[in-house]
């Protein structure tokens, strides 16, 4: 323990010296981030090992701020010499760039960081040796092989596990770090069909702390029973029915409606959410939130890109459109203030990114759902990217499984469902109660009416 902190302590240290010799240099402001980490991957296929990485990394990066003119460089170097290259190479940047009237840090009064623990750091991601670590991987791919006899191959199973440190100090008084930790597990089998058709699904785990990471039997399991549901998949006619999007598909709509509200595509005027802020934009049963502070979360962290403190944001509040996700740049043009969501890497300005975003749960389960159903298609998987967000139009290729009376019947390939984002938003009738997190993003079972599918 006394290691750690004294590397903490040394960190620390080292950005905020950083940041004294920029400004003593001439930056009216200056930020440093120090990221640190380590990685491990591995991938076996068929039993095999095909690849086995572990890799640390250690970088600084320093935006600076002359005036109202800013520019930003990042180094590995960590030598005084470095350092010093580090700084006069920023400055001289940020001499030659233009002036921007909305360039700045945030005001020293909003500068801040939670102060529970938010659980984000567990050592025993690295706790087990190599041989296991590759044995997770072999466990969840030969439990998917074993399932089914129409299972003869595989892209084969993984593993990996990572931890980082994040420091970080600027020139008006704020300094924080944290630490982070990540494993998963995954396999992608293939099956083939009587009729030699082959497909292939996958699925996965993860989670910050070994101990709450899928069993990778059950991954494997799962992996399994998704690919073979996928057999003798066919086209269905074209025509308007009822489409039930699945949790881990429903959460890229949910994504969309960040999308739509990141402040960036809003001062643009590249969003159909502009102009809208307070307006319905989604049926009332839909609540959208994005929290930073969700203890153990996939997207939680104690402050933002810009060291502002984390917090819980509704976006859309009983379908009523309710704030714009902003960092301090965005929010200057809009007139508004910083929501949290600055992100950024070691160069560059800050971007907009989320916390925990999801959609609230509903009350009825997946089953009861899919119950009030005639006809409809039970989306499993989309493809290709084809969402305009400054129109809201959405067309995309899709598979999954045909709802007859109530149950899935047959899979379905080859179809596309197209329909506009904001009418889709406002057609969702039915909200599932299988709320989960395996990702920064996530959705329940989501039910939207009025959409076309496109197929023979």
């Amino acid at each position: 323990m006394t290691q750690s902190l004294e590397l903490t302590t040394d960190l620390q240290q080292l950005a905020t010296d950083i940041v004294t010799k920029a400004s003593k240099a001439g930056a009216t402001d200056a930020e440093v981030v120090i990221r640190e980490g380590d990685e491990f991957s591995t991938a076996v296929r068929l039993g095999e090992v095909e690849t086995l990485k572990e890799s640390g990394s250690r970088g600084v990066g320093l935006r600076v701020f002359v005036g109202q003119r800013v520019a930003s460089t990042s180094s590995s170097d960590f030598t005084l010499e470095g350092i010093d290259h580090l700084i006069s190479g920023a400055l001289a940047l940020a001499r030659v760039t233009s002036e921007d009237p909305f360039a700045g840090l945030a005001d020293a009064s909003e500068f801040g960081q939670l102060d529970h623990d938010l659980d984000l750091y567990h050592e025993d991601v690295y706790s087990l040796p190599t041989a296991e670590r590759i044995d997770f991987a072999r466990r969840c791919e030969a439990a998917a092989m074993s399932a089914d006899t129409r299972i003869q191959n595989s892209d084969g199973g993984s593993f990996d596990a990572a931890t980082g440190h994040k420091v970080f100090a600027n020139s008006r008084g704020f300094v924080g770090e944290y630490r982070s930790s990540y494993c998963s597990v995954s396999t992608s089998p293939i099956a083939m069909s009587r009729n030699r058709e082959m497909q292939r699904d996958y699925w996965y785990s993860a989670a910050r702390t070994l101990a709450k990471l899928d069993s990778p039997e059950s991954v494997g399991a799962e992996a399994a029973r998704r690919t073979l549901r996928r057999l003798d998949g066919r086209r269905v006619p074209t025509q308007r029915a009822p489409i039930v999007f699945a949790p881990e598909i429903a959460r890229s709509l949910i994504g969309a409606i960040f999308d739509a509200a990141n402040g960036e595509s809003i001062y643009r005027g590249a969003s159909f959410f502009t102009g809208k802020l307070g307006e319905q934009v989604a049926a009332e049963s839909i609540n959208v939130i994005d929290d930073g502070t969700i203890v153990g979360g996939h997207g939680s962290s104690p402050f933002d890109g810009e060291g502002l403190p984390t917090r819980r944001k509704v976006i859309v509040e009983n379908g009523t459109l309710k704030t714009y996700l902003l960092n301090t740049y965005t929010a200057r043009k809009l007139n508004m203030q910083s929501t949290g969501n600055a992100v950024r890497g070691l160069s560059g300005n800050p971007g907009i990114g989320n916390g925990n975003l999801y959609l609230e749960a509903g009350k009825l389960s997946p089953e009861e759902i899919l119950r009030e159903i005639k006809t409809g298609f039970y989306v499993t998987e989309l493809l290709g990217q084809g969402v305009n967000m400054v129109t809201g139009d959405y067309s995309r290729g899709a598979s999954g499984l045909w709802i007859e009376n109530g149950e899935l019947t047959y899979p379905v390939q080859e179809v596309t469902v197209a329909g506009n984002l904001k009418e889709m938003f406002r057609n969702i009738t039915a909200i599932g109660n299988d709320l989960v997190f395996r990702g920064s993003v996530a959705s329940p079972t989501m039910r939207i009416d009025g959409m076309t599918i496109a197929g023979e």
